[in-house]
């Protein structure tokens, strides 16, 4: 089936109160309308995801993602999204709401499940609260059971939502209120509790995280004849670090301090230096798969900071690129990284110039 997922991140969001839009605002340490792309695509339900946001150069698209401008109004932008679609052959249709980061693989399955034998599909959650409805100057009492608070993403037949959309001309706050509001029938799905809605400032600490570190330490001789790499930064200097792989004696440490806060053992667990298989491997490439293994296991990094000891080179020349490198290979904002350099006064090893250490500790947190 071909089915297209659009996510809404073009408002205000002027009850959050903030200078930064709030789709842009970190949440678990990334922009909160990315936390909807990545479970999209993880779900491999979707042939494109179309993202709506305010400024289309606040994005960068990418294959699995087209970037649109919104309008001045929700229902105006899911109309966009709905037009620009409109001529792929589309069968079915997602709408999400960028300010709920939190919906699972498992909601989409069954929304698409139910999906084959309906032309509209709508997740709901039941109230705890006692609820009262005013009407004019008379207050009455609704049963909570019966009252539904319903949720996003929710999915439609689209050749249908697109007829109501084009119609339409006055405000609705989603999509089920338009098949409502022209008598269409609607399947209702139970939702998920955890998939909030981030509306206010206070939401965004309603997520519990479980916090571990790590501490990483590496040393290395230098030696003549072979380049020098430090964060995957090849840097001009007489020498090079002796080692099995490339000896990029920074991304080992960061390699030792991730392994060690997700309790993995160490570098030489995962690449033994009696193995031809990694002799001259690029350090980057080492990094790669502990990067996937935090994700397989739903952990973020919440900081990183790093000491390189040495008396040279000068840490302060090659910082900014160092940074940068690694950012690009951890997936991290550049912003959570921290390099210092540091000499041991001409002492030892590393004073005579003779050999470049690093150590690091990172912190890591899973989200429930």
């Amino acid at each position: 089936m071909n089915n297209y997922f659009i996510i809404l991140a073009a408002g205000k969001g002027k009850r959050f109160s903030s200078k930064i839009p709030k789709q842009h605002t970190l949440y678990k340490n990334k922009p909160l309308f990315l936390h909807s792309i990545d479970t999209a695509i993880k779900s491999k339900l979707f042939k494109k995801i179309i993202l709506v946001l305010d400024k289309v150069n606040s994005f960068k698209k990418n294959k699995n993602v087209d970037v649109i401008k919104g309008g001045n109004e929700r229902y105006l932008s899911s109309k966009k999204a709905l037009q620009y679609i409109k001529n792929k052959k589309v069968n079915n249709v997602f709408i999400h709401d960028a300010a709920r980061p939190n919906f699972s693989i498992n909601l989409l399955k069954n929304l698409k499940k139910n999906l084959n034998k309906n032309k509209a599909v709508v997740p709901y959650i039941n109230t705890q609260s006692s609820t009262k409805y005013k009407y004019t100057s008379k207050v009455i009492n609704l049963k909570r059971e019966r009252v539904l608070l319903t949720q996003t993403p929710q999915c439609f037949d689209f050749k249908t939502l697109y007829n109501l959309s084009k119609k339409n001309k006055t405000l609705v706050t989603d999509e089920a209120t338009l098949f409502l509001n022209n008598n269409k029938k609607i399947k209702f799905i139970k939702g998920e509790e955890s998939n909030i809605k981030i509306t206010k400032k206070i939401d965004l600490n309603n997520s519990r995280a479980k916090t571990f570190y790590g501490i990483g330490f590496d040393i290395h001789r230098l030696v003549k004849n072979k380049k020098l790499y430090l964060g995957g930064v090849k840097v001009p200097f007489h020498s090079g670090l002796k080692a099995h792989s490339d000896g990029d004696v920074i991304i080992h440490c960061i390699i030792d301090a991730l392994l060690g806060a997700l309790r993995k053992k160490d570098i030489g667990f995962f690449y033994p230096s009696n193995k031809n298989l990694f002799k001259n491997i690029r350090s980057q490439k080492m990094l790669g798969p502990v990067i996937l293994l935090l994700k397989n296991n739903n952990f973020s990094i919440n900081n990183l900071d790093i000491n390189l000891i040495c008396e040279k080179p000068k840490v302060s020349k090659y910082r900014n690129k160092i940074i940068n490198s690694l950012s690009n290979l951890m997936q991290i904002n550049k912003n959570i990284i921290n390099l210092k350099g540091k000499t041991v006064e001409k002492l030892g090893l590393i004073g005579k110039e003779n050999a470049i250490a690093c150590e690091a500790i990172v912190s890591i947190s899973k989200y429930e």
